[in-house]
């Protein structure tokens, strides 16, 4: 057999080879030694990382004399303290931390709620007029959950305090009236000018707005105010309205609109009993300074 012969016969037997596919790799599924090393290796990398983090939040926490709620004793949560002592063993603090729930990486609830506090220098009437971003933007570890559960907490004491006026809805005093009607003005950064209307036994009929201005006034029509009591209808009213400045005395046109209604009312038999100048300081009365 020469050589041309053979070379046939192979090519017959085996057939002619695949130049399209290369050749199959070996079977590398059983090799159980890379597969442990790369998982070993990913597993101490998780486990170092988390060690460092949190070394580096009990150092932080260390630092900050830090003690976590959690770590308190029974007597000191403000929960606990709240239910075994009452509401009235908790300071104001205390209450806001039950509100916000936890604090932050470095203070717990009660020393972020003192935070928020020391801002409005302790006092609730101020806090009460900071907005929802404000608590945001100036207090770490206040989201907008906990500011929004903040503001409504001041906003449901505002409305029980004008709440519990229902049960004393006579106007003996000019306190009486400052009374009936600062929760709904006191804290304003803006002026607003509402009318008490009163029945004939000095009763509070209904607290009306008759307009809204800026930081330094409002303009008020004295028709609106006449329209509105004839409405109702009111036998007397006690005119109101805020200085945002903190400053309680009448300026010339709060007295040029007060002797303006004042004359008005003696025409269509609707007495003005008073003009109260309202601030978080407390109020002027018209009436008890001689002015009506």
């Amino acid at each position: 057999m020469n050589h041309l012969e053979k070379l046939n016969k192979l090519l017959d037997k085996g057939g002619q080879p695949n130049l399209n596919s290369p050749p199959k790799p070996k079977n590398l599924k059983n090799s159980p030694v890379i597969k442990l090393s790369i998982d070993k290796k990913t597993e101490e990398l998780k486990n170092t990382q988390e060690g460092i983090i949190k070394h580096k939040v009990e150092k932080d926490s260390e630092d900050s004399g830090y003690i976590s709620i959690k770590n308190w004793s029974a007597d000191d949560k403000p929960r606990e303290k709240l239910r075994a002592k009452g509401r009235n063993a908790l300071s104001n603090a205390e209450l806001i931390a039950i509100l916000i729930g936890s604090g932050s990486k470095s203070l717990s609830a009660v020393d972020l709620a003192k935070k928020i506090l020391d801002s409005a220098e302790n006092n609730l009437n101020e806090l009460g007029k900071v907005s929802i971003d404000g608590l945001i933007k100036n207090f770490h570890g206040i989201g907008e959950a906990k500011a929004i559960t903040i503001i409504a907490a001041l906003e449901l004491g505002r409305r029980r305090q004008l709440s519990t006026i229902k049960d004393r809805l006579e106007i003996r005093s000019s306190r009486d009236a400052f009374d009936a009607i600062a929760p709904m003005i006191m804290d304003l950064q803006h002026e607003e000018f509402w009318v008490l209307m009163l029945n004939r036994g000095n009763q509070v009929l209904k607290r009306v707005q008759v307009s809204l201005g800026g930081v330094s006034g409002t303009v008020v029509d004295a028709k609106i105010i006449f329209k509105k009591a004839l409405e109702i209808p009111a036998s007397a009213i006690i005119l109101c309205h805020n200085h945002p400045s903190g400053n309680l005395r009448p300026s010339q046109p709060d007295i040029e609109i007060t002797n303006k209604v004042k004359e008005g009312g003696k025409l269509i038999d609707i007495n003005v009993l008073d003009h109260l100048i309202v601030s978080e300081r407390g109020y002027f009365s018209f009436a008890d300074e001689g002015m009506l």
